[in-house]
């Protein structure tokens, strides 16, 4: 699965929000930026990210995913 068809996935799932997908073998680190997250614990971001890709997380597709939830005001701060 390569990173556009990661992207979509969690696009449809969370369609406000940008996607960026990293990948490393089996391994693939999704950083999703939203305002959807806002409010939310670190644990139900994942949740959300996970969510769209569990189909893919259960017939092993995806091994290991490494969700990396943002709102827009702390990517900011972390891009400044």
């Amino acid at each position: 699965m390569d990173a556009a068809q990661v992207t979509e996935l969690v696009k449809e799932a969370l369609p406000d929000c940008d996607v960026q997908v990293q990948i490393d073998g089996s391994h693939y680190m999704v950083v999703v930026v939203g305002e959807v997250f806002e409010g939310l614990s670190t644990i139900k971001r994942q949740q959300l990210i996970n969510k769209a890709l569990f189909q893919q997380m259960m017939d092993g597709t995806i091994h290991a995913l490494h969700p990396k939830p943002f709102t827009p005001a702390e990517w900011a701060a972390r891009q400044g």
